[in-house]
């Protein structure tokens, strides 16, 4: 039921979906651009849509009475983002300790724009050796894009050009550059 109604409403707006999701339990999914608050309602029609379990990372604070429960029922994972936690290997261990497990997130980490992505999804999906899928929301043509999965080589000056070059040709919903990619062996 929730996914015809998913299908409904994204068509009635005009929306489609392009490419499949892989037939597998474990992998992390990056969505973008991430520009606007509709990402989040357009990520949960898709999801239910395509019929699949897509967990997601929120911070802690919405994870509080009266609406934590909700949070935590359409799947989402509190995170603590202070620097004494380390995010990358929490997430590892929800791989690890699941026979399924698949998450979703932006790795822009905020709507607003920014110099350069987080690459922490680059690094929960090395260690925890899942593949990467890409995909867009296309705002422009009304099209959520998937892309074929990426299995990181653990390089990830080779590997982040790959991923920045597919966002590029996704318009978002608010107008944002996507950032070059910095060298992992330099601070910045």
């Amino acid at each position: 039921m929730i996914q015809c109604v998913s299908r409904f409403v994204m068509s009635m707006f005009g929306w489609g979906i392009l490419g499949d999701l892989p037939k597998r339990n474990k992998y992390i999914i990056i969505v973008g651009p991430h520009t606007s608050n509709w990402d989040f309602i357009l990520g949960m029609l898709v999801r239910n849509a395509l019929r699949v379990k897509i967990r997601f990372l929120g911070k802690s604070q919405l994870f509080v009475f009266p609406i934590g429960w909700f949070f935590k029922a359409i799947g989402g994972i509190a995170v603590y983002r202070s620097k004494e936690n380390n995010l990358v290997d929490q997430v590892v261990a929800h791989y690890a300790n699941h026979d399924h497990f698949i998450l979703g997130l932006a790795p822009e980490g905020t709507r607003r724009q920014v110099k350069r992505w987080h690459q922490g999804f680059y690094h929960i999906a090395c260690k925890a050796q899942v593949d990467i899928v890409m995909i867009g929301f296309d705002y422009k043509t009304k099209q959520v894009r998937v892309r074929e999965p990426l299995k990181p080589c653990n390089d990830i000056d080779h590997d982040f050009p790959i991923i920045l070059d597919y966002f590029r040709a996704i318009d978002g919903r608010f107008e944002q550059e996507i950032s070059e990619h910095q060298p992992a062996n330099k601070v910045g």
